[in-house]
């Protein structure tokens, strides 16, 4: 009973609504003055396509990846940090809520991969991959997405790479297990996007999806190509529910990057409270205190404790509205490699005595 109770806790702070519906049936015509922003959200993923048109994908594993680019619009009266969703029984006005107007999909890589080189060519040859955490839908994969790329000003191509989660509060070790089989499939997106022309190739990992992340880079430098021919930008790992011996595992194999990896912590995360607690009483990465222990691996350590998140504070890094902002500075100021460390540590720095964190 206390594993159920925990689990639904824990699930809880990595999600919104379970309605798993992406596409609506009805949409309310707005006009353009009510629209803040359209995203074209390119999609790699290891869910099965759903029967139901409307789900797009479900929460099956696919025996190979699955491609797709998803157009969202977020409505002018859209805040920073929220999703905005449609409640059930209302109409699908974009005006009100962030929505999805509809979905193309890729039958091969080569085919995803030609539109995903011309799209990164319009925005200067840059992608934002993102990869989401436990107990998430795919329409909330999009939705997240949608709402850091329009909240952080991202002005690069966003692409989401979407593992089978099964989108339920008791479905932790389904996720964990569909996690680590999207290991390879993971390693073959990062490569998809440097073969299509990236110049510059950003990361951001939510909780689980940070395992999955540091496995796929470990698995890159193992062969020799860590930062895929120098177009590894940042690593931002939000949250992560790693063990942190593994973690320092992981960090060994891939080596001390040439840009430091991103850690955003806090103590007061009481998801990952619960999942060390599942994990038999063992910290997790995203709630270790330590932080001068982390930095000889060649991470810089951002302490997000005490700043205001959801319910679990669990999701801050997206939520919080200063934080969302600070995320986008960082991926725009910071355009090179280890040379601009200190300029935009001196920004994270800044913008966090204002949230009220700080910069380890």
């Amino acid at each position: 009973m206390l594993c159920i109770l925990a689990l639904s806790l824990l699930g809880a702070g990595c999600v919104g609504q379970q309605t798993q519906i992406l596409l609506g049936s009805a949409v309310v015509g707005a006009p353009v003055s009510d629209i803040a922003g359209n995203h074209g959200i390119f999609v790699a993923t290891t869910r099965e396509r759903s029967a139901d048109p409307a789900q797009v994908f479900d929460s099956g594993r696919s025996a190979g990846l699955n491609y797709a680019r998803v157009n969202v619009t977020v409505p002018r009266i859209h805040e920073p940090g929220q999703i905005e969703r449609r409640k059930r029984g209302k109409s699908d006005d974009p005006s009100k809520y962030i929505m999805a107007s509809d979905v193309v999909g890729y039958d091969t890589g080569p085919h995803f991969m030609s539109a995903l080189g011309a799209d990164m060519a319009a925005r200067g040859g840059r992608a934002m991959l993102f990869v989401h955490g436990y107990n998430t839908g795919f329409d909330n994969a999009v939705y997240r997405l949608t709402q850091i790329a329009h909240d952080s000003r991202y002005a690069g191509t966003p692409v989401l790479f979407s593992w089978a989660s099964g989108g339920t509060t008791t479905g932790y070790v389904y996720d964990r297990e569909s996690a680590s089989a999207a290991r390879d499939q993971l390693e073959a997106v990062l490569r998809m996007l440097a073969q299509s022309g990236a110049r510059r190739i950003d990361v951001v990992a939510h909780s689980m999806g940070t395992w999955v992340t540091m496995e796929a880079l470990r698995q890159l430098a193992i062969t020799g190509d860590r930062d895929l021919g120098g177009r590894l930008g940042d690593v931002v790992l939000a949250s992560p529910d790693i063990d942190v011996d593994v973690f320092k595992s992981q960090m060994q194999r891939y080596g001390k990057p040439r840009k430091p990896f991103v850690l955003l912590l806090s103590d007061d995360d009481r998801a990952l409270k619960l999942s060390g607690i599942l994990a038999g009483a063992r910290p997790r990465l995203g709630g270790y205190a330590d932080a001068r222990d982390l930095a000889e691996y060649g991470v810089t350590v951002v302490d997000l404790s005490g700043i205001g998140g959801d319910r679990l504070n669990h999701t801050k890094f997206a939520e919080n509205p200063v934080l969302v902002r600070l995320l986008g500075q960082r991926l725009l100021q910071d355009d090179g490699f280890a040379s601009e460390r200190e300029v935009t540590d001196r920004l994270l720095g800044s913008a966090l005595q204002r949230a009220g964190g700080s910069l380890q």
